[in-house]
């Protein structure tokens, strides 16, 4: 004799499928986690590099702040991003120009 599976009720497919999407959302939560650890590494790292330059700038009797390369970057994350591309860039700016 045969046996036969019962179909899914509707609120056991609901079910399965609130599982699979928290299962989902975890994993993608997992990875903006680790996508976050790397960016502030990064930026730690671009802070580290930006005080350097300022350093070398000062010693050689410049300026810290470049006006016009600050520019060159608002524009960049601007037209990569867009409108609030130019709040990030100026974020990192004011991050990067810290105490030399």
């Amino acid at each position: 004799m045969a046996t036969t599976t019962p179909a899914p009720t509707e609120a056991g497919t609901a079910a399965a499928a609130a599982a699979a999407a928290d299962e989902r959302i975890a994993r993608d939560r997992e990875r903006i986690d680790e996508l976050d650890r790397r960016i502030i590494d990064l930026v730690q790292e671009r802070m580290e590099v930006s005080a350097r330059i300022q350093r070398a700038r000062i010693g050689a009797g410049g300026r810290r702040v470049n006006l016009s390369r600050e520019m060159e970057i608002l524009t960049r994350y601007r037209e990569r991003l867009g409108r609030p591309g130019t709040s990030l860039a100026m974020t990192l700016l004011e991050l990067c120009r810290g105490r030399v």
